[in-house]
C-alpha cells in the first residue's frame, strides 16, 4: 500500500509539472500575441497619425494655392483697370496737349494773318498807279491764298496730331501688354515656386515619417525579441529548477529504497537462515534414519556380545557427521551473510551509478535542447532584423524614386508652363505688332513717350 502510494503521489507530481508546462507555455503565448496585437495598434495608430497629417498638408497646400490664384486674379484685375485709368489718363494729357497747342497755332496763325493782311494793304497803298479795284482783287486773293495756307497746316497739324495721339495709345497698349506680360510671368513663378515650396516640404515630411516609422518598427522589433527571450530564459529556468528537482527526488527515492532495502535485510537473511536451517533439520533427519537402518543392520549381522561396541562406534560416527553438519551450517550462514551483505552493498552502488549516468545525460539533454532552442530563437531573430532592414531599404528606396520623380516632374511641368506662356505672349506681341503694322505705325518697339513737337 505504501508503494502505491507513493507511485500515485509520483505520477500526481510528474501530472502536475507536465500542467505546469503547459500552463506556462499557454502565458507565454498570451503575452506574445498581446503584445504583438499592441504593437500592432500602435503601429496602426502611427500610421493613421502620418496620413492624416499628409492629408492636412495636401488640404492645406490645395488651400494655400486657391488664395493665391484668387490673390493673383485680384491684382491683375486691379491691375488691368488702374492701366485702364492710367490709359484714359494719358489720352486725356495728349488730348489736353495737343488742345493747348491747336490754340497756340491758331492764335499764331491769327496773327499771322493780321500781320500779312496788314502788310498787303500798306503795299497797296504805296502801290498808286494800280487801280483801286485791282487792289482790292488782289487784297482779296492774298486773303484766300493765306486763309487756304493756313487752313491746309491747320490740317495738317491736326491730321499730325491724330497720328501722334493714335501712335501713342498703340504704344501705351503695347506698353501695357507688356506689363500684363511681366506680371503674368511673375504670377506664374510665383505660383510654380509654391507648389516647388510644398512639394519640399512634403518630401521632408515623408522623410521624416520614414525615420519616424523605421525607428518605431525596430523598437518594436526589439521590444517583441526581448520579451521572447525573457520568456525562453524563464521557460528554461524552469525546465532546469524541474529537472533539479527531479534529480533529487530520484535520488531521494533511490536513497529511501536503499534505505527500505537495509531495513528488510535482516528480515530477508532470517529466512535465508531459517532455509538452511531447515536443510540442516532435513539433513539431519536423514542421517538419523540412515544411523537407525545401519544400526539394525549391523546389529543383525554382528554377535550380541560387539553389540555394544558397534552402538558406540556408530554414535560417535553419528556425532562426528552431527558436528561436520553444524559446523557447515554455521559457515553457510556466515558466508551467507558476508555475500548478502556485499551483493547488496554492490547492487546499490551500481544502482546509486547507474542513476547519476542517467541524471547526468538527461541533463546534458536538456542543456542541449536548451541550447538549440535558444539558437534557433536567435538565428529567428537575426533573419526577422535582416527582413526588417531588407523592408526599410526597399521601402526608403522606394521614397527617394518617388521623390526624384515628383521633382522631375514639377520641373518639367515648370518648363512646359513657362515655354507656353512665352510662347503665347510672344505670338501676343508679335499679332499686336503686325497690326499697328497696317496701321501704319511702324515700329513701336523704340517709340518712345509724347514729345511736344508735332511737325
Amino acid at each position: 500500500v505504501t508503494r502505491q502510494i507513493h507511485e500515485h503521489e509520483q505520477e500526481n507530481e510528474l501530472r502536475e509539472q507536465m500542467s505546469g508546462y503547459k500552463r506556462m507555455r499557454r502565458q507565454h503565448q498570451k503575452q506574445l500575441i498581446a503584445l504583438e496585437n499592441k504593437l500592432k495598434a500602435e503601429m496602426d495608430e502611427h500610421r493613421l497619425k502620418l496620413q492624416k497629417e499628409v492629408e492636412t498638408h495636401a488640404n492645406n497646400s490645395s488651400i494655400e494655392l486657391e488664395k493665391l490664384a484668387k490673390k493673383q486674379v485680384a491684382v491683375m484685375e486691379k491691375e488691368t483697370k488702374a492701366a485702364a485709368a492710367d490709359e484714359k489718363k494719358f489720352q486725356q494729357q495728349i488730348l489736353a496737349q495737343q488742345k493747348k497747342d491747336l490754340a497756340t497755332f491758331l492764335e499764331s496763325q491769327k496773327k499771322q494773318y493780321k500781320l500779312c493782311k496788314e502788310k498787303i494793304k500798306e503795299e497797296m497803298n504805296e502801290d498808286h498807279s494800280t487801280p483801286k479795284k485791282e487792289k482790292q482783287e488782289r487784297i482779296s486773293k492774298h486773303k484766300e491764298n493765306l486763309q487756304h495756307t493756313q487752313a491746309e497746316e491747320e490740317a495738317h497739324l491736326l491730321s499730325q496730331q491724330r497720328l501722334y495721339y493714335d501712335k501713342n495709345c498703340r504704344f501705351f497698349k503695347r506698353k501695357t501688354m507688356i506689363k500684363k506680360h511681366e506680371m503674368e510671368q511673375q504670377n506664374i513663378r510665383e505660383e510654380l515656386n509654391k507648389k516647388r515650396t510644398q512639394k519640399e516640404m512634403e518630401h521632408a515630411m515623408l522623410i521624416r515619417h520614414d525615420e519616424s516609422t523605421r525607428e518605431l518598427e525596430y523598437r518594436q522589433l526589439h521590444t517583441l525579441q526581448k520579451l521572447r527571450m525573457d520568456l525562453i530564459r524563464l521557460q528554461h529556468q524552469t525546465e532546469l529548477e524541474n529537472q533539479l528537482e527531479y534529480n533529487k527526488r530520484r535520488e531521494r527515492e533511490l536513497h529511501r529504497k536503499h534505505f527500505m532495502e537495509l531495513r528488510q535485510q535482516p528480515k530477508n537473511l532470517k529466512a535465508m537462515e531459517m532455509q538452511i536451517k531447515k536443510q540442516f533439520q532435513d539433513t539431519c533427519k536423514v542421517q538419523t534414519k540412515q544411523y537407525k537402518a545401519l544400526k539394525n543392520h549391523q546389529l543383525e549381522v554382528t554377535p550380541k556380545s560387539e553389540h555394544k561396541t558397534i552402538l558406540k562406534s556408530l554414535k560417535d560416527e553419528q556425532t562426528r557427521k552431527l558436528a561436520i553438519l553444524a559446523e557447515q551450517y554455521e559457515q553457510s550462514i556466515n558466508e551467507m551473510m558476508a555475500s548478502q551483505a556485499l551483493r547488496l552493498d554492490e547492487a546499490q552502488e551500481a544502482e546509486c551509478q547507474a542513476l547519476r549516468l542517467q541524471l547526468q545525460q538527461e541533463m546534458e539533454l536538456l542543456n542541449a535542447y536548451q541550447s538549440k532552442i535558444k539558437m534557433q530563437t536567435e538565428a529567428q531573430h537575426e533573419r526577422e532584423l535582416q527582413k526588417l532592414e531588407q523592408r526599410v531599404s526597399l521601402r526608403r528606396a522606394h521614397l527617394e524614386q518617388k521623390i526624384e520623380e515628383e521633382l522631375a516632374a514639377l520641373q518639367k511641368e515648370r518648363s512646359e508652363r513657362i515655354k507656353f506662356l512665352l510662347e503665347r505672349q510672344e505670338r501676343e506681341i508679335e499679332t499686336f505688332d503686325m497690326e499697328s503694322l497696317r496701321m501704319g505705325f511702324g515700329n513701336l518697339v523704340t517709340l518712345e513717350y509724347p514729345k511736344e513737337d508735332y511737325r
